[in-house]
């Protein structure tokens, strides 16, 4: 394989890599129904003017399958703590007992599930079509090393290496999306 082939299918590697790391960011992001400390990943608090994680400014843990805590590092933060987890949308109502945020997650009903499930396709959908684009980048970098002098067996052969690489991480995809589905689906 010619350098400008090889240089070729390795970008489209980190592409789709790049892709799948997103995926796995928007997967941890939808809720199957049971506790988990990253589900607040997403929110910021107000640390005295500065919007921080909240894993900065206290500790995230799980007490049992539907209840989360939160033990803020100064107990000053509680209050902004539970503001930032109700202002960020995730359905969740924080308790604050005066030592620690207490956060039951709700029952997930049938129909609530079946949208989660949407959105878990969905988000495996736009992983497929950067994976497809990245195919693509990689095919006409590949086609255009012939001006560099490359054979029409290594064009062929490269083309059939990009092509052998998206199927293998389109599989990954659909792995993924299927594992998630039965996981929200899962009661």
């Amino acid at each position: 394989m010619s350098e400008m082939i090889e240089l070729a299918f390795d970008s489209a590697k980190e592409d789709m890599q790049k892709a799948m790391d997103r995926l796995d960011i928007e997967l941890r992001k939808i809720r199957a129904g049971k506790a988990h400390p990253s589900m607040l990943d997403s929110v910021k608090v107000d640390y005295y003017g500065a919007p921080t994680p909240l894993n900065q400014v206290g500790n995230v843990s799980t007490t049992d399958p539907r209840t989360l805590t939160v033990q803020a590092y100064e107990k000053a933060m509680l209050d902004p703590i539970a503001m930032a987890i109700t202002n960020a949308n995730l359905g969740l109502n924080p308790m604050n007992n005066g030592e620690v945020l207490i956060i039951s997650v709700p029952v997930l009903t049938e129909e609530r599930r079946r949208d989660l499930a949407k959105q878990a396709k969905a988000a495996g959908e736009n992983a497929k079509v950067s994976i497809r684009n990245a195919r693509k980048d990689a095919n006409d970098a590949v086609k255009s090393s012939k001006d560099d002098g490359a054979s029409e067996d290594a064009i062929k052969a490269g083309e059939a290496n990009v092509q052998t690489l998206t199927n293998d991480f389109t599989k990954q995809v659909d792995d993924r999306i299927a594992a998630k589905e039965t996981d929200i689906m899962t009661v």
